[in-house]
């Protein structure tokens, strides 16, 4: 079984011109075009990164060429490949992937024969509410246990800390599943590892009851990739009733490699002909709101 685990901090990402355009020409063109239509540069250059993080995925671990890659975008958002995921001639099983970005990172996760769904959060503070009055708003979005778990932590910063933890863990668990927004968060319960997070090191001892009734084909790795940044990687047992819990079966965890922009164009080629225009669209867009920059939003 294979993993890839790659991160792209695109938050401080300052692309040049000519880096800007050659990434614009490596993307498909409905693509490039959704990005240019953002309005902040800090949305733009997430939405970018992700993009190439995926590509070269399909690309070095696939062995699809650059040109040859054509991504779709399911009903829910989720990415997919318009042909068979299949590793290799001599391989039966097939690769699935997810992206996220959120705060200063864009990052995938992927894996042979696994359902995967990915969530990145930055810690900041919650909008214009206060932290007790943004707890009463998101209530609905978790159970008795985990609203006790996440305000009993501590400090405010702490308790964010915790919320975004859960929330990271339930946004996985949705993209691995690909239901999108129409699911119930209150059908999942997360029991958090009584490990203490730490940069460089993978937990997998957080659990997850559905309905009630703990999963054992489900298996939650929770990593940070600075002090501010929590991941979560979602891992569902492939169509196996026989199989072992996943927990048993599964490899030692892979962390997060950090890629820089040289690394994430290595195997990119050109999809387009350069089009000065859209670095000028680029060049006068603000990074982002102040809001952006200090807060979240929910939907």
């Amino acid at each position: 079984m294979t993993s890839v685990r790659w991160a792209f901090r695109c938050g401080s990402w300052t692309p040049s011109r000519s880096d800007w355009l050659f990434a614009a020409r490596c993307i498909q063109q409905e693509e490039k075009d959704r990005i240019g239509q953002f309005v902040f540069a800090k949305d733009a250059k997430s939405a970018m990164a992700g993009r190439l993080l995926l590509r070269r995925f399909v690309c070095e671990r696939m062995g699809i060429p650059w040109s040859e890659i054509r991504l779709k975008r399911s009903p829910r958002g989720k990415p997919y490949l318009d042909a068979p995921l299949k590793v290799s001639p001599d391989s039966d099983k097939s690769w699935n992937f997810n992206i996220s970005h959120q705060g200063d990172y864009a990052v995938l996760a992927a894996e042979q024969g696994m359902q995967v769904g990915v969530d990145v959060m930055k810690t900041t503070m919650p909008g214009s509410s206060s932290v007790p009055e943004f707890f009463r708003i998101m209530t609905r979005q978790f159970t008795e246990y985990e609203s006790s778990t996440i305000q009993s932590v501590g400090s405010e910063h702490q308790q964010l800390v915790a919320f975004y933890r859960h929330w990271a863990l339930k946004e996985s668990f949705i993209k691995a599943i690909g239901t999108g927004l129409g699911f119930n968060l209150q059908r999942v319960e997360f029991h958090l590892s009584p490990e203490v997070l730490m940069q460089g090191k993978v937990l997998r001892q957080t659990r997850m009851h559905l309905d009630e009734e703990e999963e054992e084909d489900w298996v939650f790795e929770e990593s940070l990739l600075d002090a501010d940044h929590h991941v979560a990687v979602a891992l569902g047992q492939a169509d196996k009733p026989d199989a072992d819990p996943l927990h048993l079966s599964l490899p030692p965890p892979t962390t997060f490699a950090l890629l820089s922009f040289s690394e994430l164009i290595a195997s990119a080629s050109p999809l387009t002909e350069e089009d000065p225009a859209y670095w000028e669209s680029f060049q006068i867009k603000a990074e982002s709101t102040q809001r952006q920059r200090d807060t979240h939003t929910f939907p």
